[in-house]
Order: structure tokens, then C-alpha cells, then sequence
């Protein structure tokens, strides 16, 4: 049975009960992808089942060339989608979520996605773009105005085709029009999300306007987010085995694991929907939240990836469950990484801790190591390189954090242990995997790239941790040198 509106009635699967006819959009969310339709959009539908929130129904836009493929599998289904929970047991526990009530592909009518953002009724405007597609410059953490697409954006005078220049646009209509601001609100894994967007998007409007930036400041929120939830890249046997198990169709389903994550800081410009009632933490300060998040989850799963890769692991759980592998990454939680956190109310960090272990091992969620290796130059520097700094800085150990970036190092050289060639899928692998073959020889070549480490390269401490590990890895290889590992060396 295909998923639709019409088969709704038919479908042997949980389904909303209210009327989607019935919802209007109040948010516009860039960036639809599996995360945002495993969490955000998860939590909207759990309210609307509620019989809340039907003035905050979900417009998904997307601005890249691979945004056309969702546009078309939502539109094909009424933009309708299953969302299935795995658990560890093999539990599999589907539902169909309808709060994406439509869709956009903002190079088809750009000036159509500038006027809904525009609209009163649009109240907030959220974002899961990714930590690179915030546009800043890895070495100095300003926004990068010499990126070509917002050069495009800032001087062509065509229809904007950024999200910087869409938005941008649509606030200074409101302002024209004597409308309200709306709340920006990030979605992305990246340490103060709601600040980095207000500077991001400040900054762009400045270039432009100077009087829009200080509109921006003065009127519209950017609340800072904590977001958590193990949502891996759809593959050909989901889409399968949600055929096979439930007889439903769907072009692009997403499964995620059974935890869910989201604390928000109460700031906005237009009020919000009454997330707290569907399990949101509303809170004051995120900082705490997101810290733990960011530096144990997020920087577990780099501890995790790149030594696995090499191992010959491919899938998280599989690595996750080597003894070896687990003991490295709760040794990095536990030394280096659980020093630079703040207190975290109403949370437990070693039963916190303990429940990553298990997340990362949960055999049903069948995420792969590739996807955790992608993307590193966004990754590293915001997730592992400040727990480094503050170490550093404060004397902490770094010996597991270096041995960390030795490994992705290791694998930036394209080939794994068994000689076999390896993908690399960064931004900046064009210039990263050449650099990272001239360790052979010069063994400080890639964490010389300021771009990417800043003066890291300049901290004898931290040089001669990674030079050991790195050592390491060419002669001795992954598995040997994590069991050579915890300490620091003398």
C-alpha cells in the first residue's frame, strides 16, 4: 500500500488522526532531510495529535541540486512519510508523520519561497543545513563572504539562491511591511547554534543593509538548541523491509533509533508551539546541554569512526560492540572529554555515558561508519578541536583527542590497512587527502592546515600526542595502537 492522503484509512500502520487539511504552516524549515523528519517534525506531529498546534504545520524548503529528489518523493505522497523506530530488541514501531503539509524547491520560484517567509503567518523559520552549510571560515569563525554562492547572492541582483540571501530578503519585506520578526531557529549540531546563526545571518544582512543588520539584532531570536537523535542515511532495505514487514510503500522513509532528544531555549520573537508538552526541555540556558551532546555523542562518534574504518568495521554497531573500541571512546568521555562540561541539570553523565555506548550498539539502527567519517573538516573543528584547546589550556590530558585526529588523519590518506581504497567525502578533500600523504614524510603536514587546526600544530604537548599515534598507525596499525592507548606518552 503506497503511502497517501487517500490510503491513509488503509494503511496497517499508526496514522495521523486529525485533519491535515485542517494545519497551516507556521514554520519553514530548510534542509529536509532524515533528521529533521526523525525529530522536529516527529515532535510537531506528536502535537498535532494532540489536538494542539495546528497554526504550526511544517513547509519544508530545499536550495541544493540534491533537494530535488526529496521535493519529488513528498509531493508523489501528499508529503506524507514513515518515520520508523528502531529498537535494539528488533522492534520496529512505524508511523506515518503529517506535519510537513508542503514543500518548495526554491530554484524553481525563488521569489515564491521569499514571500512565504515573508508572510505574517510564518512565524518561525528553522534550519538543518549542516555545521558547513553555516558558512564560516574554520580558522578565524567568521562568515565567509568570499564563499562564490553568496557572492552571487550579495552582488548578481538576480533571485537569491542561498538560504542566507532567501531569508535575508524575506526579513527586510518584513521590516518594509511593518510585520513582526520571526524566531531563526537552528537545528544543527554546532556548540551555540542560535548565536552562530544570528552572526552568520547579521553579518549577510550588514553586506547588504547596514540598517537591516541592526533591525535583525534588535528584533528577531535565534534560540540556541540541543538536538539528539541517532538518525542514519535511508538505505535501498529499509525501504524493503518497511514493504516486507508492514506492507507499506513509501519512496523515502526514515528510521531512527528509539531515543530522542531536543532542549530549546525560550526565545522567540512570535510565540511557539507547546513543545514542553510533547517532551521538549524549555530552558534558560542550553550551553550545558549542548556541550555534553557535542563533545561526548558527537566527538564518541569521530573517536569511534576512523579507527574502526581502518579496523575494517563498516557499520557503527558492529564497532561499537568491539571491546576494544568501546573502551577507547568511554576512556576519551571519561578523561578528556567530561572535564570541559559544565554541570548539566537533571542529568546523570556516567548513566548518560553508559547509554551512548549502547546507542552507538544498537544492531537495529544499522548506521554506517562511512556516514560518521563524512564531512570531517565541519566535524572535528567544532566537536573536538575545543576539547583540545581546553585542555591544553587548562592541563588536562589530550593524549586520546590527539589520537583521535591522528586517526582521521590515517584515513584522509584514501587507503585503508588491507591496501583497499577508501572514499573520501569531504568539502575539502580535494586539498585534505594530498596534504594527508605528505605525512609520510613530514609528519605534521595535516595538522598544519590552519584552516582547519588554527596553531594546534604549535602545542609541542599536543604534537607530540599526535606524531606518537600517527607513529603508531603506520607501523603498528589501528587495533595495535589502541590497546596501546590510554596515557600519555613520555
Amino acid at each position: 500500500m503506497r503511502v497517501s492522503e487517500q490510503t491513509l484509512p488503509e494503511l496497517g500502520v499508526p496514522v495521523p488522526s486529525y485533519r491535515r487539511d485542517d494545519v497551516s504552516v507556521g514554520i519553514v524549515h530548510f534542509g529536509v532531510g532524515g533528521f529533521h523528519r526523525a525529530h522536529q517534525a516527529m515532535y510537531v506531529d506528536r502535537l498535532l495529535e494532540q489536538g494542539k498546534a495546528k497554526e504550526w504545520g511544517i513547509c519544508g524548503v530545499g536550495v541544493l541540486p540534491g533537494d530535488r529528489r526529496m521535493q519529488e518523493a513528498l509531493a508523489a505522497q501528499d508529503h506524507l512519510y514513515t518515520l520508523v523506530l528502531t529498537h535494539p530488541d528488533g522492534t520496529w514501531e512505524p508511523r506515518v508523520i503529517g506535519s510537513i503539509v508542503d514543500y518548495r524547491y526554491a530554484p524553481d520560484d525563488p521569489e515564491a519561497v521569499v514571500e512565504l517567509l515573508a508572510a505574517p503567518s510564518t512565524r518561525i523559520i528553522s534550519l538543518t543545513v549542516t555545521e558547513g552549510g553555516y558558512n564560516i571560515r574554520h580558522d578565524t569563525g567568521e562568515f565567509d563572504v568570499d564563499d562564490p554562492a553568496v557572492q552571487h547572492d550579495l552582488r548578481s541582483g538576480e533571485p537569491p539562491t542561498t538560504v542566507f540571501g532567501l531569508v535575508t530578503e524575506a526579513l527586510a519585506r518584513r521590516r518594509e511591511r511593518g510585520l513582526r520578526a520571526p524566531t531563526v531557529m537552528s537545528c544543527d549540531n554546532i556548540e551555540g547554534n542560535g548565536a552562530v546563526a544570528r552572526r552568520v545571518f547579521t553579518e549577510y544582512a550588514r553586506l547588504l543593509d547596514p540598517d537591516l543588520a541592526e533591525w535583525i539584532s534588535e528584533h528577531v531570536r535565534f534560540p540556541n538548541s540541543m538536538v539528539d537523535r541517532i538518525t542514519p542515511v535511508t538505505t535501498d532495505e529499509v525501504v524493503s523491509a518497511l514493504s516486507e514487514r508492514f506492507d507499506v510503500q513509501d519512496r523515502w522513509p526514515v528510521a531512527a533509533e528509539s531515543f530522542t532528544s531536543w532542549v530549546l531555549e525560550e526565545a522567540f520573537a512570535d510565540g511557539r508551539p507547546p513543545l514542553e508538552d510533547v517532551g521538549v526541555q524549555i530552558v534558560d540556558d542550553v550551553a550545558p546541554y549542548e556541550l555534553m551532546k557535542l563533545r561526548l555523542l558527537n566527538a564518541g562518534h569521530q573517536g569511534l569512526c576512523y579507527f574502526a574504518y581502518l579496523m575494517g568495521y563498516r557499520l557503527v554497531h558492529e564497532a561499537a560492540q568491539d571491546p576494544l573500541l568501546a573502551g577507547f571512546v568511554r576512556a576519551y568521555m571519561d578523561t578528556e572529554a567530561t572535564p570541559t562540561l559544565e554541570p548539566v541539570p537533571g542529568i546523570d553523565l556516567d548513566e548518560y555515558k553508559t547509554t551512548l555506548i549502547e546507542r552507538f550498539a544498537n544492531p537495529e539502527i544499522r548506521d554506517t561508519i562511512a556516514r560518521l567519517c563524512a564531512e570531517s573538516s565541519d566535524r572535528i573543528p567544532k566537536w573536538l578541536v575545543p576539547v583540545i584547546r581546553e585542555n591544553l589550556a587548562t592541563g588536562g590530558h589530550v593524549q586520546l583527542s590527539a589520537a583521535i585526529v591522528a586517526s582521521w588523519a590515517r584515513y584522509a590518506e584514501g587507503v585503508d590497512e588491507q591496501g583497499e581504497p577508501i572514499e573520501v567525502v569531504d568539502r575539502l578533500a580535494d586539498t585534505l587527502v594530498p596534504i594527508a600523504r605528505r605525512q609520510l614524510t613530514h609528519p605534521t603536514a595535516f595538522i598544519e592546515n590552519t584552516e582547519v587546526f588554527g596553531d594546534l600544530a604549535q602545542n609541542h604537548r599536543f604534537v607530540d600526542a599526535y606524531t606518537w599515534a600517527l607513529d603508531a598507525l603506520h607501523n603498528d596499525g589501528a587495533r595495535a595502537t589502541l590497546k596501546e592507548l590510554p596515557g600519555e606518552p613520555e
